[in-house]
């Protein structure tokens, strides 16, 4: 089985065990909230473009607020959004995000800054596995994986 397969397999087990308990407000769950993750990768699930990981010394991290806003380091830019989990289990759940408000300084390349706030409006789904946060963008759009900060 391949990295990728394996990766999106997880993706899908995750929303298929999400119908299995909801969060009572539908908001924030307590699985995400209060968490500060760091890009580990983007996994794109076209083979020919493979991994993207973040260049050394870059900086991108995603922290769930207990509010239901969330807010990004984007290297040399920050961001915040809305965000919402739906039907959750222990593993993870329905993820939505609303559009990011970002500041527009103009980092050095390589940044994948831009690409991480534009994607995450495409999240379907989250999972936790190994310690790590996979957010699974809808139609095979591929997988963002990120580590405890």
């Amino acid at each position: 089985m391949t990295r990728h397969f394996a990766i999106a397999v997880a993706a899908v087990s995750a929303l298929g065990l999400a119908g299995c308990a909801t969060t009572p407000d539908g908001g924030a769950a307590e699985g995400l909230a209060g968490t500060s993750w760091k890009l580990v990768s983007f996994q794109s699930m076209d083979d020919a473009q493979g991994a993207t990981k973040p260049a050394a010394g870059k900086d991108y991290t995603l922290a769930f607020g207990t509010d239901g806003r969330a807010a990004m380091q984007l290297d040399c830019n920050r961001g915040s959004a809305n965000y919402s989990v739906g039907n959750t289990s222990a593993t993870g759940g329905s993820l939505t995000f609303g559009p990011a408000a970002v500041t527009r300084a103009l980092c050095p390349p390589p940044d994948m800054g831009e690409m991480l706030a534009a994607r995450l409006s495409d999240v379907a789904s989250y999972t936790m596995r190994d310690g790590h946060l996979f957010l699974a963008l809808k139609l095979d759009g591929g997988i963002f994986e990120f580590s405890p900060n």
